[in-house]
């Protein structure tokens, strides 16, 4: 019974990943088929021109700067804000904590449309009201900005306070109660306990950014992103080169996830050996004693 049920895992455990990379797989064969649409049926041959043609598509650099540069404010400001609520929410207790991890909680539950929507009318309406012409009263990146934190920066609070359920309270009340300030305790006792979460939590900001469709949409004003100019490419007529363009981001993921994995297991290996080490050291002093 034991055999069955790890044979029947095993199983269950191919076919998914097989499920889950044979698209990616058929998406990457596309991108070197001499075919005027992203597909390998039928297979006219192998050719580059589409990674030539990507390289030439100026409209798709800028939605991809714009795109870049979108992810990583958004990641910035949801960070803050959602270890700011995490650490807030942790703080109280009671009704007021429920209501406001309800709050903070139910900007997830909005379609990505409504907030993009809401985002856009009221800021240009708090711009008509005050007869203004301020940038910041109009659509634009800055807005899709604004939009897309409103509903990240939960994701990130989750993530923050859940980290936070490890943390030994007792830890806080020791430094205090050595005479260290609040923000000494903040800056050297949270926040290094927080850092893997934070650092999860910007990560996770930054790609639900880049891949982050219907917020951008309304709130954008005339500029592009990677999603926008994609949506456009598909409604025009769609190119190889958006397969190109896939395979050199899933490439480059790849490349980080590889050298993030090589430099953790270098650090457990270092710290292995001191403790090694250490173990090593006591064991010799206690022999001498």
């Amino acid at each position: 019974m034991h055999k069955l049920r790890q044979t029947l895992a095993r199983v269950y455990a191919g076919a998914f990943i097989f499920y889950m990379l044979l698209p990616l797989v058929i998406m990457a064969a596309a991108a070197f088929n001499d075919n005027k649409t992203p597909s390998i049926v039928p297979w006219r041959g192998f050719t580059t021109k589409w990674f030539t043609a990507l390289w030439a598509d100026d409209r798709m650099w800028h939605a991809f700067q714009n795109t870049i540069f979108v992810a990583i404010a958004v990641a910035l400001i949801s960070v803050i804000v959602g270890t700011a609520a995490a650490i807030l929410i942790n703080s109280v207790s009671g009704n007021l904590r429920a209501a406001l991890y309800g709050t903070m909680i139910s900007t997830i539950l909005i379609p990505g449309a409504v907030i993009g929507i809401s985002t856009m009318i009221m800021w240009t309406k708090m711009g008509n009201a005050m007869d203004t012409d301020f940038i910041l009263f109009k659509p634009g990146l800055h807005l899709s900005v604004l939009g897309q934190v409103s509903y990240i920066a939960a994701i990130v609070m989750l993530l923050v306070l859940a980290r936070l359920q490890s943390f030994d309270q007792g830890l806080e009340e020791a430094a205090l109660d050595l005479g260290a300030s609040h923000a000494q305790v903040m800056r050297r006792i949270l926040l290094p306990h927080l850092y893997p979460a934070i650092g999860a939590g910007g990560a996770v900001a930054f790609f639900q950014s880049i891949e982050n469709f219907n917020v951008t949409q309304f709130t954008r004003g005339g500029a592009d992103t990677l999603t926008v100019y994609v949506f456009s490419k598909v409604r025009s007529g769609i190119t190889p080169t958006i397969n190109a363009l896939a395979l050199l981001l899933i490439g480059v993921t790849l490349l980080l996830a590889v050298l993030y994995e090589l430099k953790r297991r270098r650090t457990a290996s270092i710290e292995a050996a001191r403790e090694a080490e250490a173990r090593r050291a006591a064991a010799l002093e206690e022999a001498i004693i």
